[in-house]
């Protein structure tokens, strides 16, 4: 998880979008493991997760409204795909114990922090 939590904070940090390719490349390695591993995920692996779906959404969403033509289909996809998957982490981080304030401002913070190795 850590790999992807940085490979998005990598893309947020960028002053260009990547390419339709990259980000349908990235999208589908997440889905990947999310459909592997979701079972075995630590809490800081939920967490992280929380944070890559969230950000894909927003950004599916985005691109999508950007977008013309038969990328439309593809990005409102995504965008859906990844809101179940962050209602299916929030719902197990309000199982570790955690209120919706709380998830939001870890959230906030996970922003604030950028990638893993960059804090080490």
């Amino acid at each position: 998880m850590e790999e992807l939590y940085n490979q998005i904070q990598g893309y947020l940090n960028m002053d260009d979008e990547i390419p339709f390719e990259e980000f349908d490349q990235y999208y589908k390695k997440v889905l990947d493991v999310l459909n592997e591993r979701n079972e075995q995920f630590t809490e800081d692996d939920v967490w992280k997760a929380l944070f890559i779906v969230e950000n894909l959404m927003s950004n599916s969403d985005a691109r999508s409204k950007e977008t013309k033509g038969a990328l439309v289909k593809k990005y409102k996809k995504m965008a859906k795909r990844n809101e179940l998957w962050a209602k299916n982490f929030v719902v197990r981080l309000h199982k570790f114990g955690y209120n919706d304030d709380q998830i939001n401002e870890r959230f906030e913070k996970m922003f604030e922090d950028g990638p893993v190795e960059a804090n080490q």
